[in-house]
């Protein structure tokens, strides 16, 4: 269906700032149509953790066929042995999944995540939805490491959407939000030492902290039960700043300094 172009530029530093993340891909034509879906709205960064067949997938004629267009995309794609890696510089990524989680990160609707990860876009850093297979989905492992949880609300009596109608959905309301951030007043930016974290950064301070809990008796490795799966959700609430991670490393620090080598 044609798609009438807007007056904005169709792909600039604003939208190179998102990141759309398919992990555990199995088909390859989903990958060369969820290239065709960010493609047509703008976006051109794809990044595949542990697609099924590798980086043979980009060159899969089922995705060449699909992309249909957007084969710069396809060819483009960022290949990463996991999800970490493939977050790697990320500041604020969400989630996409059909399954609501008793832990993880806060729920939003799709246009709110969309307005709040542009916003983030506008300040210069990285954002990343995420796609789980088409299969199982996003792992719960995985969901955690994100901070929001997605979950576009279709047909509760036929819910079932293709992997690469999700993208097109998620791609359609950043284009929108980016739309509406390029022609609205500046005010809303935060000062440079208010910017958030990137993942890795975080990841890092989730390890320090969890060395110290282990060390101070607090957290037993043998039987963690949920403590750090809720203390990602309550950091997930707020979005850890870098200040704010170096505060809580620097405790960490400070906590396996003085404990007893065992």
């Amino acid at each position: 269906m044609p798609i009438r172009p807007d007056e904005a530029a169709p792909r600039d530093a604003l939208f190179d700032q998102f990141h759309f993340v398919l992990v555990e891909t199995s088909h390859p034509g989903n990958v060369g149509a969820a290239a065709r879906a960010i493609k047509t709205m703008g976006f051109g960064q794809l990044v595949l953790a542990v697609p099924r067949l590798g980086s043979d997938v980009l060159r899969h004629p089922e995705a060449i066929a699909l992309a249909s267009g957007a084969d710069d995309v396809l060819a483009a794609a960022r290949i990463e042995p996991d999800l970490p890696a493939a977050l790697t510089g990320v500041n604020w990524a969400v989630a996409l999944s059909a399954r609501t989680r008793e832990y993880g990160p806060p729920s939003a609707q799709p246009r709110d995540s969309a307005t709040l990860a542009c916003r983030h876009a506008t300040l210069g850093q990285r954002v990343a939805f995420v796609f789980g297979s088409e299969r199982a989905g996003l792992s719960n492992e995985a969901v955690e490491l994100c901070n929001a949880l997605v979950h576009i609300p279709a047909n509760p009596a036929y819910a079932s959407l293709n992997l690469s109608q999700a993208v097109q959905v998620i791609a359609y309301e950043a284009r929108l939000a980016c739309l509406a951030a390029q022609t609205s007043p500046a005010g809303h930016e935060l000062p440079p030492e208010e910017l958030l974290a990137t993942r890795d950064e975080i990841e890092g301070m989730f390890t320090h902290l969890e060395s110290a809990l282990v060390a101070l008796d607090f957290l037993d490795p043998a039987n963690p039960k949920r403590l750090m799966t809720r203390l990602r959700r309550l950091f997930a609430r707020s979005g850890l700043e870098y200040e704010e991670v170096n505060i809580l490393r620097g405790i960490a620090k400070h906590i396996l300094q003085r404990q007893p080598r065992k």
